[in-house]
Order: C-alpha cells, then sequence, then structure tokens
C-alpha cells in the first residue's frame, strides 16, 4: 500500500472581474438535507479557480475564544487578524471522499462556493488525521494567515469543528487567530422523545436532528410504543399501528438527516411492560392475575405468542434503523410491582420454575424475556439497551450480556442504587429523571427541569437524585454518556410548539455538561445569551 494522504475540504469564494467586462461564474449542484439535488453557486472540480484572495490585514492582537455551545475544551489564541468568510472564501473538497458531505453542508450554511481545491488564503481546508494523536470524535482547528484548517480523528470530529466555526461565524461574524484542541468527554450523547404518547410530524423531529447536530448530539432515542399508541407503519402487524403516526419513508427520511450530523437513532419498543397498545389488537396476549383480571399493559410472558410478536416487530424494524443500538425497555413490568408476585402470578412462577428450575420465580422468567430480545436484537448486530429497572438483583437468570443500562429513577419498587450497576460491571447512561425529564403535564411529582439546573448541578456523574457516584465509578468507561427525554404522559398539556421551546435551554446544558462535565467558566446569564447568538 502507498502512503496515506489526508482527504481535503476546502472553503473559498468566487470573484467578479469589474471593470473589462468580464464576469465568470460556474454553476453546480449542491444535495439538501435528505440527498437530493438543489442548484448552487460552485464550481465544478475541473472549472477554473477564481484569483486567491489576499492575505486578512488588521489588527494584530490576541482574539476572543470561539462563541460556540458546548465549548472548546482548549483554546490557544495567537496574535493576528483572524478569519472570515468573505467574496473569495470556498470550500473544496473531493467530491468521492469521505469529508465530501461535510463540505457540502458547510458550504450551504456559510452561502460559499464547494471546489476540490486545493487550499488557499481565504479557504477552510478540512482534513483526516494521519495518526492516532486526536482523541475519539475529537479536532483540531487552527486559524492563521487567512486560512482555517480543520483536523479530525473521523469524519465526526471533522463534523464537530466545523459545528465550532459555524456557531463562531454567527456569533461574531469572524473566527480569531489561534489552535482548538477538543473532543467530547462521554462517548454517549443524546435526546430522547416519546412519540407513542404524542405524535411528532417528521418535520418537527427533523429541526430538533439539526439542532441536536449542531450541539454535538450523537444520539437520537425513538420511545415507538406504549399503552397509548404504536406510531410507526408495520408491514408484519399493521393492526397494532395507530394514527396519526410515522411512515417507514419518513423514519427513512430522519435516519438519514440523522447519519448527516453524525446522529445515531436509536429505536425503542418497550417490553413486556408499556404494550397497551398492542394489546388492543392482540387480548388475548394481556398478563391477568390470579383472579382472572387483566393487567393494563403488560403481557404474559409465559406465552410464547407474545415474545414472537414482539421478535417479529423487531425483525422488521432492523434495517429500518441501522444504527449499533436497540432499546428493549424492560422497565415498570405489573407483575413485579406485586407484593407477592408468585402468590398474584402463580402461571408465571409455575413456568418459571418448569424453564429455569424449583428455584426460579417471576422475576427470572422477566430476566429470560429481555434476553430473549437482546438475542434477536443481537443477531442483528446491535447492542442491547434496557432500563435500570429491568434489570433485577441476584436470581436464577442472570442478564445477558452485552448490554447497557439506561438509569432514569431510584423510585421503582426494589429501587437499586446505580452504584450496584456499575460495581457489576454494568456500562451506564445516565437519564437522571431528577434533571434530565421533561414530563409533559408534570405529573407524579415531576417539575419541567431548567437548563440552568442542569447547567449548575449536573454532571453525568449524578446518575441518582443530586449526589454524584464516587469518582472512581464515575469514569467515561463506565458511565458512557447520558440523555435528555421528552415524556409525553400528559399528551395534550403542551402542542408541540411549547415542547420545542421548553426543552430548548436544557438541551444545550445538557450538550455542554455531556461534552466537558467539568463547572462551565460562562454565568448561566451568559450562557443564555451565547445560545441566542449561535443558532442558525
Amino acid at each position: 500500500m502507498g502512503p496515506h494522504w489526508p482527504k481535503i475540504l476546502v472553503i473559498s469564494t468566487a470573484v467578479l472581474v469589474a471593470g473589462g467586462a468580464a464576469l465568470g461564474i460556474t454553476l453546480s449542484v449542491l444535495p439538501d438535507d435528505s440527498g437530493e439535488a438543489k442548484p448552487g453557486a460552485s464550481p465544478s472540480s475541473s472549472a477554473p479557480s477564481s484569483p486567491s484572495p489576499s492575505a486578512p490585514k488588521g489588527p494584530q492582537r490576541l482574539g476572543p475564544a470561539p462563541s460556540v455551545i458546548p465549548a472548546v475544551r482548549d483554546w490557544q489564541p495567537v496574535r493576528g487578524p483572524g478569519w472570515k468568510p468573505g467574496d473569495g472564501t470556498r470550500i473544496v473538497a473531493d467530491p468521492d471522499g469521505s469529508l465530501a458531505d461535510e463540505a457540502r453542508l458547510l458550504a450551504r450554511e456559510l452561502k460559499v462556493s464547494f471546489h476540490k481545491g486545493p487550499a488557499r488564503t481565504g479557504d477552510v481546508e478540512l482534513r483526516l488525521a494521519g495518526d492516532s494523536k486526536i482523541k475519539r470524535e475529537g479536532y483540531l482547528l487552527s486559524s492563521r494567515d487567512g486560512q482555517v484548517r480543520i483536523t479530525g480523528s473521523s469524519d465526526a470530529g471533522v463534523f464537530y469543528g466545523t459545528r465550532t466555526l459555524l456557531q463562531t461565524v454567527r456569533a461574531r461574524g469572524a473566527f480569531a487567530d489561534g489552535v482548538v484542541r477538543d473532543h467530547p468527554d462521554r462517548a454517549q450523547r443524546g435526546f430522547m422523545l416519546d412519540i407513542a404518547r404524542k405524535h411528532f410530524s417528521a418535520d418537527w423531529i427533523e429541526a430538533r436532528i439539526r439542532q441536536m447536530g449542531d450541539l454535538k448530539l450523537n444520539q437520537f432515542q425513538l420511545h415507538l410504543s406504549d399503552d397509548q399508541a404504536f406510531r410507526v407503519e408495520s408491514d408484519s402487524h399493521p393492526e397494532i399501528v395507530s394514527n396519526p403516526r410515522l411512515t417507514k419513508k419518513e423514519i427513512r427520511g430522519i435516519v438519514k438527516l440523522a447519519a448527516s450530523r453524525h446522529i445515531t437513532v436509536i429505536p425503542e419498543i418497550d417490553s413486556p411492560g408499556h404494550l397497551g397498545a398492542v394489546l388492543k389488537a392482540h387480548p388475548g396476549l394481556q398478563l391477568k392475575n390470579a383472579s382472572g383480571t387483566p393487567v393494563p399493559g403488560a403481557v404474559d410472558i409465559a406465552d410464547p405468542a407474545a415474545g414472537k410478536l414482539i421478535d417479529e416487530l423487531l425483525n422488521e424494524y432492523a434495517d429500518l434503523f441501522p444504527g449499533k443500538y436497540w432499546h428493549l425497555g424492560g422497565d415498570e413490568y405489573r407483575a413485579l410491582t406485586a407484593e407477592d408476585p408468585e402468590a398474584a402470578y402463580p402461571h408465571l412462577a409455575a413456568t418459571a420454575q418448569r424453564r429455569h428450575g424449583g428455584n426460579a420465580d417471576v422475576q427470572d422468567l422477566a430476566t429470560a424475556w429481555l434476553n430473549d430480545r437482546a438475542e434477536t436484537v443481537r443477531k442483528h448486530g446491535k447492542t442491547p439497551q434496557v432500563w435500570n429497572d429491568g434489570m433485577h438483583p441476584g436470581g436464577t437468570v442472570r442478564p445477558s450480556k452485552p448490554r447497557e443500562v439506561t438509569y432514569w429513577t431510584g423510585k421503582e419498587i426494589g429501587a437499586r442504587e446505580p452504584v450496584e450497576y456499575l460495581k457489576e460491571g454494568w456500562p451506564v447512561l445516565n437519564l437522571n429523571d431528577e434533571y434530565l425529564y421533561y414530563v409533559l403535564g408534570e405529573p407524579n411529582e415531576f417539575t419541567y427541569p431548567t437548563g440552568e439546573r442542569i447547567y449548575r448541578e449536573w454532571t453525568p456523574a449524578v446518575l441518582r437524585g443530586t449526589e454524584p457516584v464516587p469518582a472512581k465509578l464515575a469514569g467515561p468507561e463506565r458511565i458512557l454518556g447520558g440523555r435528555f427525554a421528552v415524556w409525553c404522559d400528559l399528551a395534550d398539556s403542551q402542542t408541540t410548539e411549547q415542547v420545542a421551546d421548553g426543552i430548548r435551554l436544557p438541551l444545550f446544558a445538557t450538550a455542554q455538561k455531556l461534552w466537558d462535565p467539568r463547572p462551565p467558566k460562562p454565568s448561566w446569564q451568559q450562557f443564555t445569551k451565547l445560545a441566542d447568538r449561535v443558532e442558525g
């Protein structure tokens, strides 16, 4: 193999030649967010380049740090006039290279042209690192002599560098001379949306994805089904689908847009509880207690037909959601909230003993249920995630690996402290309902979270309540990240527009603390003013 050269993208501007009479413009096509072509002023890779702009002139002084959320981890200014987009700025990239999408997106956002290069004064050059000195998802951004260069450890790292440049240009119109070294503290940084209890349009969801991309968030969990509705088109079980719902075409568009922002869409079909919408069409699969009373939302985990139906849905959607994660739910199964599950559900207890031995109980049967669903998604190359109250202590049947635990509450029956999961070696994600749960209508003593409280108090180590877990258990290899979550328990209490407005600053604050958990330097008031300036 020959030497590996960095892939390059560049930004630059067209030149108008006046006075003699000639004006040269070359037109090409740039794809929009969905990948469809639209006209734009952009020279083709074979078109002649306009003359290189001269180096910017201005005071040789130390400029301000980038204006960006989340804030960069390290900024080293140097004296110089800085860089700003102008009449000569282009984005240059190999049209067939892996960074071409990042180049085209930045060209649209800065309203400049796209060209194959090479880089020159006035340009922004994007490249992949040829070594491993830049950390995971990290980037190095340098601005000097009228040119910006962004080097990333991956395509995602380069993309995050472009977000830093873009937000700063939005806020200040220019970028000071200096060097940024930046990378995220946590690998999983996300947002979760309950579309089962309340319908959100594809347009609304795509607007959040664009917002997430600018904030360097990289995961979007979609809670597809619950007792109230099942909100995605299904070919295998159309009888369970509610209206309104998202079509598969709309889901593909959402997934494609998310991928362009380096965001993984994580679907969730919660089971064996929260399945009321499925049970409306399949009442024979509903759990009944010892007196024969149906249990709302719960399937009978002793019935193989219940597992078969859920597996058919998991298999159907595996390709629709091509990301590496699948959330299986597992929370609030009502059989396990009974004071004596074995007495309340004797047929579950009998099935557990028959399948798993004389010492097995209802908890073991529930663990086996999730193990079976986990095996289904693993066959598609996906890592299962489950809610913490779907992970039970002790027992004859143990939770299968690999899987990740999304910790949301310590309020459930038999609540376990987060340190138990960490000491057992489970990778944990932080969805602490004290800070990160936006529950419509504020039922069950929930209150709408504020961005200020997240900004001042919360870190990934604060998994339950307001106190962090011990530092030795709180590292990025143990607590992988977190998500801000919207739950629509009282769906009509807010419009979708009100939801978007209500979660805006909490989402900004969450992004900041997942990227860098250290106490932020700006005050909350300074942070909110910056948020207004950096948005597109």
